[in-house]
């Protein structure tokens, strides 16, 4: 099996590009190689390098995790829709929520624009936000952690 080496300076990079410009994922091919990083709506990076040279075995593929998953909190409130993330009702106003804040079930914890139309996202339940998962303004996938509720 070929190996290519896997430049972690490269990686970093790509990962700042993807956290700079608010994309979820980056690829980078040449001849016979790729990378490629993924950055989901929760804190997990995926960093893929296949080997497509004729001969060679099954591809190599290499994961980094940059923090502890959140997706699998019970407190996790997730996207349920693609769209962009807003945190206040408009520029200038204050949040929604901020991190500590007391909410109760049904409160709108944000917005989300989707195809021109303004969706709150409520509390599923009341708790203390422990976490907020994206900058206003930001795009955010199907399935993606927005909100963690203690």
């Amino acid at each position: 099996m070929i190996r290519i080496p896997i430049d972690p300076d490269t990686i970093r990079a790509l990962a700042a590009v993807l956290v700079e410009t608010g994309l979820t994922e980056i690829e980078i091919a040449d001849k016979d190689s790729r990378i490629r990083v993924v950055r989901g709506g929760g804190p997990v990076a995926t960093v893929t390098v296949p080997v497509s040279a004729p001969g060679a075995a099954a591809p190599a593929a290499v994961a980094a995790q940059v923090a502890p998953d959140v997706a699998s909190h019970p407190g996790a409130v997730v996207s349920p829709m693609v769209g962009v993330a807003y945190l206040s009702p408009e520029p200038g106003a204050p949040a929604f929520v901020t991190v500590g804040q007391q909410v109760t079930a049904g409160q709108t914890l944000l917005l989300i624009e989707a195809m021109k139309t303004f969706n709150q996202i409520k509390a599923p339940k009341a708790g203390t936000v422990a976490a907020i998962q994206v900058q206003s303004g930001a795009p955010v996938e199907y399935g993606e952690v927005l909100i963690v509720l203690e």
